[in-house]
């Protein structure tokens, strides 16, 4: 199931093959996706240092939101001067 399916706002990058190579656009056009989706990855690798969303999450399920949010707060108040 693509991605395409379960999201259909999503923009994915356009792939290259050795018989069809990317033209100048389409280059362009996955540069500016890529610039659009780093800082989204710099806070979902922040996330994961604290091991919340990485391991398995043992402890009770009401206390996950609470700590998700802390975290959250924790990671915006570094990010923001």
């Amino acid at each position: 199931m693509g991605l395409q399916k379960l999201h259909g706002h999503s923009i994915l990058p356009k792939k290259r093959s050795k018989k069809h190579p990317l033209n100048k656009e389409d280059k362009w056009n996955n540069r500016a996706i890529s610039r659009d989706r780093v800082p989204a990855e710099h806070v979902i690798g922040a996330v994961k240092r604290f091991k919340i969303i990485s391991n398995r999450y043992r402890n009770r399920r009401k206390r996950f939101g609470l700590r998700f949010a802390l975290i959250a707060a924790a990671y915006n108040k570094e990010v923001t001067p």
